[in-house]
């Protein structure tokens, strides 16, 4: 019995719905949860019943805009663990086989899909077609190829496509961007990412070509790339990288343990970055300006981030950012708002043609232009 295998031969069943019209805002007198209609709250489906679902599913609890409405995983077990726990109805309960059926449920906004990478593409597919709003973990695909498909299936079935950038709405992050915004680093020369841990059980999906897409890059080297582009402020025109690995044993061909990877930005700036699952305390942003620099140390843990500037230390308050992200992507997807740094489908398909060119200069070992 291979639990990770029928995963992903329950997911990639394909679904025959055509896309249905979003059912957000449909007038209730007060739902299953207490929440009357006119509070434009968004009930949110989990999918992929993890310990990261189970973070986000915790943080939402303290949300004011955003409710733990449903549930879509691979197994019983959990279902009716989290059904206890969270007080969801068994109608708002789903498998990887039928969860196309929440078309028909008016209590479900929207889906987060935190599941293994590469069933996201999927999974965003066919909850677009069943007429709801969709939040992806990051990397949001394996590819851009694969990202680019998602956002056009979710713009033909009029539903938003956001990704799970919680560091976009980081107390301490924005400040330091709106600092840059201002001016007060002057002319940005450099910036600098370290993003790493030693990764622990061989067997686990991250270190699975297959399900994972690659290694380090794709799981948190993908911090340092999408940081290199909101702390610069622009968009990078070439790269380069190096690979290097030490143990090919636990890190199988197709799984990056280390690359080091250099970003050049139109205004002049270079990123010099490192992603590794073989490395600890490695959690760091620099910028640096011609009239002074910011940091971050932990720049992209869950928290507290930390930081100082040539000003002195960042002083803002720390708050659990599953928590504000989830508030804040309600207010897009009912109110329409906009975010400090973009969290949609688009901002994600930038990241993945970056990985793809990092991965493609690993190979080749020749500079790469980037068009984004």
């Amino acid at each position: 019995m291979n639990p990770r295998r029928d995963f992903i031969q329950k997911l990639a069943l394909s679904a025959a719905a055509l896309p249905f019209a979003p059912l957000y805002g449909a007038p209730h007198e007060l739902d299953v949860f207490g929440f009357s209609g006119d509070q434009s709250v968004l009930r949110v489906a989990i999918m992929g019943l993890g310990s990261y679902g189970t973070r986000v599913a915790d943080a939402m609890q303290s949300c004011k805009r955003a409710k733990l409405a449903g549930v879509i995983s691979g197994t019983p077990s959990k279902i009716k663990n989290w059904q206890k726990k969270y007080n969801i109805p068994e109608k708002n309960c789903y498998n990887y086989e039928n969860y196309d059926r929440i078309k028909d449920n008016p209590d479900i906004d929207a889906v987060y899909v935190i599941t293994p990478n590469a069933l996201h593409h999927e999974a965003v597919l066919r909850v677009a077609a069943a007429g709801k709003h969709v939040i992806c973990e990051k990397p949001m695909a394996l590819n851009a190829k694969e990202g680019e498909e998602m956002v056009a299936a979710c713009k033909k079935a009029d539903v938003k496509l956001l990704v799970g950038y919680r560091m976009h709405f980081e107390p301490n992050t924005l400040e330091l961007i709106r600092m840059r915004n201002e001016g007060d680093f002057g002319k940005i020369m450099f910036f600098q990412g370290l993003s790493g841990f030693r990764i622990g059980d061989p067997n686990q999906w991250r270190l699975d070509k297959a399900l994972a897409g690659g290694g380090s890059l794709m799981d948190i080297g993908i911090y340092a790339i999408n940081g290199a582009r909101y702390m610069v402020g622009e968009e990078p025109v070439w790269v380069t990288a190096q690979e290097t690995k030490t143990n090919p044993v636990k890190f199988k061909e197709g799984v990056d343990e280390t690359i080091q990877f250099q970003l050049g930005f139109p205004g002049g700036a270079v990123a010099s970055c490192l992603s590794t699952y073989n490395m600890n305390y490695l959690d760091r942003f620099f910028l640096n300006g011609e009239k002074g620099f910011g940091e971050l140390q932990p720049a992209t843990g869950y928290g507290p981030i930390k930081g100082r500037t040539h000003q002195g230390p960042l002083t803002e308050p720390h708050v659990v950012h599953q928590t504000v992200q989830m508030d804040e992507m309600a207010g897009i997807i009912l109110d329409g708002k906009k975010a400090v740094v973009p969290v949609d489908g688009q901002e994600a398909v930038k990241d993945l043609k970056i990985i793809d060119a990092i991965y493609n200069v690993c190979r080749t070992g020749e500079k790469q232009k980037l068009e984004l």
